[in-house]
């Protein structure tokens, strides 16, 4: 078939035996053929009707050897029967043959390449006893005289079957040769275009991952900080008669918490326009501040620290600070006000443990379905399978819920 500026697409290794050819490639193949035929014409036009149909056997194989292969070795089997059952000498246009085989090799499928193969030694043998024995012995030839023993015609044929061979098989090898030379260059394309696909993909996948990282740093610091907002807003609001002092220090804790996250969200959509952010990230020095920012806010926290810090990685460090943070803030959203909170890192030659216990209220919601565990427990979960580690939390039977990660330490490095 024919396509408007498609390129030369051969069905290699299949059976198939047609091209998708450009119009300006099939044009070329014909104007080719045409100026062939009108050279060889005069030489043609001295024989007789014959010739004249080879030569415009010989003339369409050649216009069609790269669109259609296998139609073209047909056809011009066609003339070279019709041109040696007319016991006619060899002529200039029987020189189209190397050219369709040639286009079998280069352009044909895996059926059509190989019949070129076998077409080539099977008009070697036709060509040498057409030539050596039949046109002598009918006496229409006045090319050779007829040998005068067996050894002149046995050294005759063998000198005849090697020339034809030779020629022959050299224009299909020819053929294979750039067939050969067009599969390695198509290979190496499509190496290229599997390489920039995977690229691709490796990047958009760090893109996601990048992007859920910030999606979970911004949950962690938008969640957080509103249920400092909200509890310190609740407090304001039942002590603005009784002790209006204390609602001048929740307005203040409000101020403060409000102008730290909105910091915070700033520098995570900062993060979102560049790829490469050198912004400070929470370490586990930070969670003093912390514990100090919920306590303010009401939680009644109970806080231990035991073993020897030791060497964390950044990447570490921040999940142990994010899930603290985050499951603080569960504890304020969630938890019983009246009962206290116990957080605990316990260090050791390993690494830390983080175990974080509160009691749940009556009308939290404290199951799988709640906004919490929505968001809150699958990013903890995350963070501590990237750090390398492990989490637990779930709601016991007691109305308690419990929190349990593992963070292992970062060896050779000091803390």
């Amino acid at each position: 078939m024919v396509g408007r500026g498609a390129g030369a697409d051969t069905a290699y290794g299949g059976s198939v035996t047609t091209t998708t050819l450009s119009r300006g490639r099939l044009t070329t193949d014909v104007v080719l053929a045409v100026a062939f035929a009108l050279v060889s014409l005069p030489f043609a036009l001295l024989g007789n009707a014959a010739d004249l149909v080879a030569l415009v056997g010989f003339t369409a194989a050649l216009a069609i050897r790269r669109l259609a292969p296998g139609w073209s070795l047909g056809i011009a089997w066609a003339a070279a029967i019709v041109q040696m059952a007319a016991l006619r000498d060899l002529q200039l246009y029987d020189t189209a043959v190397l050219g369709v085989l040639y286009s079998t090799a280069a352009h044909g499928g895996r059926i059509v390449k190989w019949l070129g193969l076998a077409s080539a030694g099977a008009g070697a043998i036709i060509a040498t006893l057409y030539l050596v024995l039949l046109k002598p012995l009918t006496g229409a030839t006045t090319l050779t005289a007829d040998p005068p023993d067996v050894v002149s015609l046995t050294l005759w044929l063998g000198a005849s079957f090697v020339g034809s061979i030779a020629v022959l098989v050299l224009a299909w090898t020819a053929g294979l040769l750039v067939r050969a030379v067009r599969e390695s260059r198509e290979i190496r394309r499509r190496e290229e275009i599997a390489t920039r696909e995977r690229a691709l993909v490796e990047y958009r996948y760090a893109v996601e991952q990048e992007r859920n990282r910030i999606a979970r740093d911004m949950h962690d610091v938008v969640a957080h900080s509103l249920a400092v907002v909200i509890a310190q807003a609740d407090g304001a609001r039942f002590a603005a008669r009784t002790r209006p002092e204390a609602s001048v220090s929740a307005l203040d804790t409000i101020s403060e918490v409000a102008r730290g996250a909105l910091g915070d969200v700033r520098v995570l959509l900062a993060e979102l326009r560049h790829t490469e952010p050198g912004t400070p990230q929470p370490m586990v020095e930070d969670l003093d501040a912390l514990v100090e920012q919920v306590r303010s806010a009401g939680l009644d926290l109970r806080y231990s620290e035991t073993g020897e810090r030791r060497s964390l990685g950044t990447g570490h460090q921040m999940a142990v600070y994010r899930i603290v943070q985050e499951g603080l803030t569960n504890a304020l959203r969630h938890g019983d006000p009246a009962a206290p909170v116990e957080l605990a890192l316990s260090w050791d030659d390993e690494g830390v443990s983080v175990d974080l216990v509160n009691d749940v209220r009556a009308d939290a919601a404290a199951t799988d379905g709640s906004p919490a565990f929505r968001h809150g427990i699958p990013g903890m979960r995350e963070r501590a399978q990237l750090a390398g580690g492990s989490f637990r939390a779930d709601a016991g039977e007691d109305g308690r819920f419990r929190l349990h990660a593992r963070i292992p330490a970062q060896q050779g490095r000091a803390a």
